[in-house]
């Protein structure tokens, strides 16, 4: 098959049956359309291209293409935009998996990691520097050619018009009985659901998120997914939240038993797939079909895998991990709201701890306070106690979520005195609090 530009060869990607040894359902047949199969490697790839191509097209030799992107968007847009003579920024706050930002600086692309409270847009938050960002690459005289992925219609019919025609042509004409997707920006299970409905208005579509203060590469959670503007209840019959744990289950199944080299978000799609089915086949009196997508490939997430799964590696398991929590713990975490805990750092001379990026503590931080991210706060964490015992601590993060895990953490390791403020620094500055450069 000969191709005169690398863009012909998106889509058109195989749709291959699972063995029903692998996933044991009696009366449904259970396909996976692969994505990771695209020439830049994953299913953004089809996005990209709709909604890039009309920018492109006879754009000034001095534009920049940009992008609120921080994995397989933005190096399809990388791609892109180089065939095009043109430079790409990425602009992020949460560029959590080293692979793909050392990818992306291959590709050349420009990274602007940003401060904000989840890596989704509000834009209703005018304090946000990601909606700030955001305007400015929006402005219609700018410099920008910002391809919108979060709002942008042509991300869906990316898929009404491709994903989905193809999913019905490679079955014989017909469309599955259930979709189940993975929920991102949301364009491909939007598009998809929308063809497989005008094919047949029957099909069930199933939406899966994250858990809470989980991260799974490339799903939102239920939180997260309120902001995304593509994001429509209505498309989806059910929404059922899967964990980082079932992602790495489902990619190590799909990857060993089926030769399928998917990342986290394919192997998510699996276990979500196969859970929600194993209620329904039992109950089943003709055969059925249906259909998730593998979004893309496994090498970008060596690192992921091998910080939660380190035993897959040949490594100790971590010693110490907020993932060893239950919900009574995390419920138990000790916690002040900020004015209580302004108080408390003066009268105790407690030692502040920000777990956010480097980037973020930049923009915005409690006075006096100590810069130790997440990631590496947990790779001390594995070797025992980092902080004295007779230290009192405040733990602080964007929203109160992951402080209150790892003072959990630190309660069980027996740290007597150390507390999470309750909503972040986003509670600190609603209070009205100093804040400082």
């Amino acid at each position: 098959m000969r191709h005169d530009d690398i863009t012909d060869a998106i889509g058109n990607t195989p749709l291959v049956r699972i063995d029903p040894a692998v996933h044991g359902l009696r009366n449904i047949d259970l396909y996976a359309k692969l994505e990771l199969l695209n020439p830049f490697g994953s299913v953004k790839d089809r996005a990209a291209w709709q909604m890039a191509r009309p920018l492109l097209a006879g754009a000034p030799a001095d534009a920049t293409l940009v992008e609120l992107s921080s994995g397989n968007t933005a190096k399809a847009l990388a791609l892109l935009a180089g065939m095009h003579g043109l430079p790409f920024k990425s602009v992020t706050n949460r560029m959590k998996v080293p692979e793909i930002k050392e990818l992306l600086l291959l590709l050349g692309a420009e990274i602007d990691e940003l401060p904000g409270q989840s890596e989704c847009l509000d834009p209703t938050d005018a304090d946000d520097p990601l909606t700030q960002m955001y305007r400015q690459v929006s402005a219609e005289d700018g410099e920008f050619l910002h391809t919108d992925q979060y709002f942008n219609e042509r991300n869906v019919e990316a898929h009404l018009h491709g994903t989905g025609p193809e999913i019905i042509k490679d079955l014989d004409g017909r469309a599955p009985d259930y979709f189940i997707a993975c929920v991102g920006t949301a364009g491909s299970s939007t598009g998809v659901a929308r063809a497989l409905r005008q094919h047949d208005p029957d099909v069930e579509v199933i939406g899966l998120v994250g858990a809470k203060s989980d991260f799974i590469p490339g799903i939102r959670t239920i939180d997260e997914v309120q902001q995304v503007g593509l994001f429509d209840p209505g498309v989806y019959d059910a929404v059922e939240t899967i964990t980082s744990d079932d992602a790495i289950d489902g990619l190590l199944t799909l990857v060993r038993r089926c030769g399928i080299l998917t990342g986290p978000t394919g192997g998510g799609a699996f276990v979500g797939a196969v859970r929600v089915l194993r209620t329904l086949d039992p109950l089943l009196t003709s055969r059925k079909t249906a259909v998730f997508i593998v979004c893309d490939r496994v090498e970008s997430y060596l690192s992921y895998v091998r910080d939660r799964r380190p035993e897959v590696f040949g490594r100790p398991p971590r010693r110490n991990s907020t993932r060893t929590l239950t919900d009574a713990e995390v419920a138990a975490a000790p916690a002040l709201d900020a004015r209580a805990a302004q108080c408390w750092i003066a009268s105790t001379n407690a030692l502040v701890v920000d777990l956010r990026s480097p980037y973020a503590f930049q923009a915005l931080h409690i006075p006096g306070s100590l810069n130790i991210v997440d990631e590496v706060f947990a790779d001390l964490l594995h070797a025992g106690l980092p902080i004295s015992r007779h230290r009192p601590v405040l733990l602080v993060c964007p929203v109160g979520e992951k402080s209150a895990r790892y003072a959990a953490l630190l309660r069980r390791m027996g740290h007597p005195d150390v507390q999470s403020l309750a909503g972040g620094v986003i509670a600190w500055r609603d209070a009205g609090l100093e804040l400082v450069r």
